[in-house]
C-alpha cells in the first residue's frame, strides 16, 4: 500500500486517492461515497458546524446558519486575508479553507485506518488567469494550509495531468490524449503521450507536450442561466417609472456563489426597498425581498445548477421554484442556455486552440479526448471541443473521480 494520499480539492467536490492494489483508489469521505460536496454550513441552531452534503440538507431543511461553497475561488485573491462573520463572529477567509481541508484529511484517514503525512496536491492550470504573482501566491497558499492540518511531504500536479495518468492506467498501447477536465472554477486542458511503458518513469515531462486553462467552469455556467433564465422572476430586466432598469448587481450577487452573502445585508435590504417604491412591477420585487428575507439565495443558486445538469442529457427540464412563490415552476430549455454561455465556451474553445499551436500538434494527431470534471457534461462545450477534433475518439472519464485516482497514483511515484 502507498504511503502518501492524493488530495482533489474541487470548488464543486472534493476526492481523496490512496493507492491499494486490488482496491479501488478512491476512498469513501462521506455516507459509503467518495466524494465530498466543499460546502460548509454553519448551523447556528446548533452551534454545529457540518460538512458536504450534510451541509446541503441541513440548509435546506430551514436551519439558520451561514452555508459556504466554492471555497477553492478564494485561492489567488484578494479575499483570502479578509474575513466574514459567521455566528456573530470573524472568521479570516485562510481558517475557513483550512477548516475544510483538515476535515478531508481525517475522513480520508479515518476510512485508510491510518495517517498520512505525504501529499500530492491537485491544481489547475491557472488558480488566476494571466496573473502569475497571484497564481503563485494561490500555491504557496495552498502548500501552507496543507502544512498546517499535518501533511509533512507537499507536491502539486496539475489536475488534468492526475486524470491523464488515471486514464493510462486503462490502455494497452501509446495514445496522444487531450484531457479536458472541466470543473466547478475552471477548464484545464493537457496534451500528453501516453502508455503502459511511459506509465513507469518517474519523470513524465517529456510526455507532456502541453498544458493551458482558463478561469471559467461549473459555477460560470450555473450564474449565466440564472441570469438570463431566472432571475428575470425577480425582477432583473425590469424598469423603474423613469425607465430605467432595476439595477443589475442585486442579481448578479445573487447568481454567484461567493457574493450572495452581501444580497443579505442591512444596506441592500434598504437599496432594495428604495427601488421598490420607483419600479413598475412590484410583484417581481416582491418575489426578490421575499426571497432575500428567507435566505434562499443558495437555494436558488443549486436550482440553477439541478437546471444546468438537467440540460447536460436533456433539450428542456421543468424547474420547480416554489420558494419563490408556491407551486412555481420553470421551463428552461438548452438553446437560451446555449445561448447564455456561448461566449464563456468560446473562450475555452479558443484556450484549446491555442493549446494545439502551441504544441505544434496537427488536431488528426491526436487519437483521444477524454472528458472529466463535473461540468463536462455540458454539451455546448463537448460539441465545439469536439469540432476542433474530429477525428479524435471520445472518452468519458470519471466525472468527479479521474483525478483524485490519478493524483494517488502521482502520489505513489514520488512518495513510494
Amino acid at each position: 500500500m502507498a504511503n502518501a494520499c492524493g488530495v482533489d480539492f474541487g470548488t464543486s467536490n472534493s476526492t481523496v486517492g490512496w493507492s491499494r492494489p486490488g482496491h479501488s483508489a478512491l476512498l469513501q469521505l462521506e455516507d459509503g461515497k467518495v466524494t465530498l460536496p466543499s460546502v460548509v454550513f454553519f448551523n447556528a441552531d446548533e452551534e454545529q458546524v457540518y460538512y458536504g452534503r450534510a451541509a446541503l440538507a441541513n440548509y435546506l431543511q430551514g436551519y439558520e446558519g451561514r452555508l459556504m461553497r466554492s471555497l477553492k475561488s478564494l485561492l489567488g485573491t484578494s479575499l483570502i486575508d479578509d474575513q466574514t462573520e459567521v455566528m456573530g463572529k470573524a472568521l479570516p477567509f485562510r481558517t475557513l479553507l483550512t477548516q475544510f481541508i483538515a476535515e478531508l484529511k481525517h475522513r480520508a484517514e479515518t476510512a485508510a485506518g491510518r495517517e498520512f503525512s505525504s501529499v500530492v496536491m491537485g491544481r489547475p492550470v491557472y488558480f488566476v488567469d494571466g496573473n502569475e504573482e497571484a497564481d503563485i501566491l494561490a500555491e504557496d497558499t495552498l502548500y501552507e494550509i496543507a502544512q498546517s492540518v499535518g501533511f509533512k511531504d507537499i507536491d502539486f500536479q496539475y489536475e488534468p495531468i492526475a486524470a491523464a495518468f488515471d486514464y493510462e492506467s486503462q490502455i494497452d498501447k501509446e495514445e496522444l490524449v487531450l484531457i479536458a477536465d472541466i470543473g466547478g472554477g475552471t477548464s484545464d486542458f493537457s496534451l500528453v503521450r501516453l502508455s503502459p511503458e511511459r506509465a513507469k518513469k518517474v519523470d513524465r515531462r517529456d510526455d507532456i507536450l502541453a498544458t493551458g486553462g482558463i478561469h471559467i467552469g461549473g459555477t460560470d455556467f450555473d450564474k449565466y442561466l440564472s441570469l438570463t433564465s431566472i432571475m428575470p422572476l425577480l425582477g432583473l430586466g425590469s424598469r423603474l417609472n423613469n425607465n430605467t432598469e432595476v439595477p443589475s448587481s442585486y442579481y448578479f450577487n445573487l447568481a454567484t456563489w461567493h457574493t450572495i452573502n452581501l444580497a443579505y445585508t442591512q444596506k441592500a435590504w434598504l437599496q432594495i426597498k428604495d427601488i421598490y417604491r420607483d419600479a413598475r412591477d412590484k410583484a417581481k420585487l416582491d418575489s426578490l425581498l421575499h426571497l432575500i428575507e428567507n435566505r434562499s439565495g443558495h437555494w436558488l443558486a443549486l436550482k440553477a445548477e439541478e437546471g444546468k445538469i438537467a440540460l447536460s442529457s436533456a433539450l428542456e427540464t421543468e424547474l420547480l421554484l416554489d420558494r419563490i412563490a408556491p407551486s412555481t415552476t420553470l421551463i428552461l430549455r438548452r438553446d437560451e442556455f446555449d445561448d447564455a454561455i456561448d461566449k464563456m465556451v468560446s473562450s475555452v474553445e479558443g484556450t484549446v486552440a491555442k493549446l494545439l499551436k502551441d504544441a505544434g500538434i496537427a488536431a488528426e494527431d491526436v487519437d483521444t479526448v477524454v472528458f472529466t470534471g463535473g461540468s463536462s457534461g455540458v454539451q455546448l462545450l463537448r460539441e465545439k471541443i469536439g469540432a476542433l477534433l474530429p477525428d479524435a475518439r471520445r472518452v468519458e472519464g470519471d466525472l468527479f473521480g479521474s483525478i483524485g485516482a490519478g493524483l494517488a497514483l502521482d502520489a505513489v511515484r514520488k512518495f513510494g
